[in-house]
């Protein structure tokens, strides 16, 4: 059970009261596979609803007039339940988009597959049993449910996820076809229902790349720019005797603008098509600590010190969100800094992979063994997809084991690289040591392929960076010079027409303002990954303790020099 499932479970039990479930959030809570059922998840909502009211309201009652307080107290509390409530149905929106990120590899694997057998029972079963996630658990259930039928399950599996992706349906059709058909036009019908998936994948990525240009400069503009420059007229704001409060600015940046800004990002984040998460890393991983003991001592450690020294250089109002964002970033850095290592030594073993599933093919086709195809590749692969490839043939040589064995076994070259890229390759080679000779023009046209995939996710990945770059340099840069520059300016109008503005909490102003540039990197950093590589959690993490650790410091520093120069 996981932390979040374990979350909703005892959540639940603090509302013991009969409730019912929409069939929406039934069939997330299915899809998702969640251990709790869909009446827990509605449980757990209203009950974070009431502890959210019990704990909130007194705090705000101590920031608010009462009226004001009860107001953000239903607010926040609509909003915790309405998260909860709507959380399945994310999460089964995020994995379905996920999911289909692998079509490509799946219509790849059968294609193979019916290259070498132009069987499509065959085919079907093998692109399930060699792949993992959603996507294969479905044909696989398809498959299931065709047993004694004429039927494969393929067409059935393609009317279930063809509406979110009509490239699939094309493919499946072209795929069914293809069994048939006479041997000179098979191959070209093969090649068509890969084609299709690769053209659906590159039209709908850009399409929703076009789509996302003005939602995203509107977040830039209205959400973050405008409101920073605003900052600066709250002194002259005075002068006109407009009353700007402390509870004012608290309500719009430490909540309004937050709540609008997660919200516009997941109403742009369930509309990716496709995404193409990087490879999953666990704690189980060897290289990687399963405590996080350390980084929690270090992060607090690391806030401790920026609080001094921001105490040093008499910024005391920002010392304790400064102690507060510093070390937030420092733990989530450590944490996920060693999964980082591990995928940046994954790319490299992918680097080169097609490439040497491409020689190792010509070889099997020219007759040479399997293992004879794998030292080749190794002598002639560079870096290191080169070394894995010769790891194996060791292996292969001196303890005589399977290419499944000398890769993926328990002392296999792939044995700690969680690529299912490099997997795949594996179970190509492993289908060729089977079939022989025959097996390899069918793999060289399939490494062909993979570049092609290649192809369309790095295009896919530097268009939407064109686009989401500007939201994630935000967080990180230009709205912590922007903050602290204006933050700067009204301190220095406050103090030269001290008697027309002593009532504009500026101090205060700096408080809430540091806080929202937290808040952006937690909004606008997992927005800017999301939509170039789906929600993966970890390299999230990652990328917001960057954007806390240079967001912090750099709004600090813009406060004290523009202070100075002022």
């Amino acid at each position: 059970m996981s932390v979040l499932d374990s979350l909703i479970a005892t959540l639940a039990k603090f509302y013991p009261w009969d409730v019912t479930a929409s069939d929406d959030l039934a069939d997330s809570v299915q899809f998702i596979q969640s251990s709790n059922s869909p009446e827990a998840v509605v449980q757990a909502g209203y009950a974070a609803g009431i502890i959210t009211v019990a704990v909130a309201t007194p705090f705000l009652f101590l920031l608010f007039q009462p009226a004001l307080a009860v107001s953000v107290t239903a607010l926040l509390t609509l909003v915790v339940v309405h998260t909860i409530h709507s959380g399945p149905k994310l999460a089964a929106a995020f994995s379905r988009i996920e999911a289909l990120g692998q079509v490509p590899n799946l219509i790849g694997r059968m294609v193979l597959r019916m290259q070498i057998q132009p069987s499509t029972e065959t085919a079907v079963q093998f692109a399930a049993d060699t792949g993992f996630g959603p996507l294969c658990r479905s044909l696989n259930s398809h498959i299931d449910q065709s047993v004694g039928t004429p039927q494969t399950g393929l067409l059935s599996f393609a009317a279930e996820w063809g509406e979110e992706f009509p490239a699939l349906r094309r493919a499946c059709f072209l795929l069914a076809s293809a069994e048939d058909a006479p041997i000179e036009e098979r191959e070209r019908t093969l090649e068509r229902s890969l084609e299709a998936v690769l053209d659906g994948t590159r039209d709908q990525m850009s399409e929703f790349t076009e789509t996302i240009r003005a939602p995203s400069t509107f977040i830039y503009s209205f959400g973050v720019m405008i409101p920073l420059a605003l900052v600066a007229l709250a002194p002259a704001a005075a002068i006109a005797e407009v009353t700007l409060t402390r509870e004012i600015f608290i309500i719009i940046y430490n909540i309004l603008l937050p709540i609008v800004l997660s919200g516009l990002g997941f109403w742009l984040l369930i509309r990716r098509p496709v995404a193409f998460p990087p490879p999953e890393v666990s704690r189980s991983h060897p290289d990687v600590p399963d405590s996080v003991f350390r980084p929690v001592v270090v992060g607090v450690l690391g806030g401790a010190g920026v609080y001094l020294i921001v105490q040093v250089i008499e910024l005391g109002q920002l010392a304790p969100v400064s102690a507060i964002g510093f070390g937030l970033g420092m733990t989530l850095y450590l944490t996920y800094k060693p999964i980082a290592d591990v995928r940046a030594y994954v790319r490299d073993v992918e680097e080169h992979l097609v490439d040497a599933l491409y020689i190792a093919g010509r070889q099997i086709s020219q007759g040479e063994s399997v293992e004879s195809a794998i030292d080749v590749a190794a002598n002639r692969v560079p870096g290191e997809t080169g070394a894995v490839f010769a790891t194996a043939s060791r292996l292969q040589t001196e303890l005589r084991v399977s290419v499944e064995d000398a890769f993926l076994g328990t002392y296999g070259a792939l044995a700690d690289v969680p690529s299912p890229r490099a997997y795949g390759t594996v179970s190509l080679l492993s289908i060729a040591a089977k079939e022989g000779r025959s097996a390899g023009d069918a793999i060289v046209s399939m490494a062909e392929h993979l570049e092609d995939l290649q192809d369309v996710e790095r295009v896919t990945r530097r268009e939407l960076g064109e686009v989401t770059g500007t939201l994630h340099h935000t967080a990180m840069y230009f709205a912590p010079l922007v903050a602290g520059s204006t933050i700067a300016l009204a301190e220095g109008i406050v103090i030269q027409q001290a008697e027309e503005v002593a009532h504009v909490p500026v101090e205060s102003l700096a408080i809430v303002i540091g806080i929202y540039l937290i808040l952006l990197c937690l909004i606008l950093t997992p927005l800017s990954v999301g939509l170039r590589y789906g929600l993966d959690r970890a390299l999230i993490g990652f990328e917001v303790s960057k954007s806390l650790l240079v967001s912090t410091p750099l709004y600090v520093l813009t406060v004290f020099v523009v202070g100075l120069v002022l």
